[in-house]
């Protein structure tokens, strides 16, 4: 309910034509004069969070159905959860597509060279990223080792309903650790507010 109220009450803002229209006029774009700060960074922390949240679903999937990846990232060697190994997997595919976003972002805005846009992009959401993934990694980690192995005595498992509703309510926790990187990192200008 709070995403679409913020879409329709902000994100609305950034439609075509009100944007062509304050350009032609030399205005502010509507959707950066108009929009408060915090919800500038819940933009933000959204934008991370749909690199995060795609990188997540290709990894956890590709682990479940290529399970010598998790041997690949430790798993058996270094550890002895599965869930950890597969967890680097899941930052190595949030990150790629969390930059990829950004890239994709940056480079039209600021008019820069492939080269320094891909630093650029990296700069933006690095640290967001980061703090996304240990707010998701921190609710899954209480989900699949105390409330289902622990109180519900059975296992959380990818191809499980169970194992997506708690990915959802973790990918809250992510935007929650998120927000305030995403604050600092706005306000620092290193990253585009939305």
């Amino acid at each position: 309910m709070l995403a679409l109220w913020g879409y329709f009450t902000y994100g609305r803002l950034a439609a075509h034509e009100k944007a062509h229209a304050a350009m032609q006029r030399g205005e502010e774009m509507p959707a950066k004069a108009q929009t408060p700060f915090p919800v500038k960074v819940g933009k933000g922390a959204s934008h991370c969070g749909s690199g995060c949240t795609l990188g997540d679903i290709v990894a956890e999937w590709l682990v479940f159905l290529v399970p010598v990846i998790a041997i690949w990232f430790g798993y058996q060697s270094i550890f002895s959860e599965k869930i950890f190994a597969v967890w680097i997997v899941d930052y190595i595919f949030a990150f790629a597509f969390g930059v990829a976003f950004q890239y994709f972002t940056i480079k039209p805005m600021r008019n820069l060279s492939p080269a320094r846009a891909l630093v650029q992009a990296v700069k933006a959401d690095a640290a967001s990223l980061t703090a996304w993934q240990l707010g998701m990694y921190g609710f899954m980690a209480i989900a699949y080792f105390y409330i289902f192995r622990t109180v519900l005595g059975a296992p959380l498992r990818v191809n499980s309903v169970e194992f997506w509703f708690m990915m959802q309510i973790a990918m809250l926790f992510g935007f929650a650790t998120s927000y305030p990187m995403n604050w600092w990192l706005i306000r620092r200008g290193i990253k585009e507010a939305m």
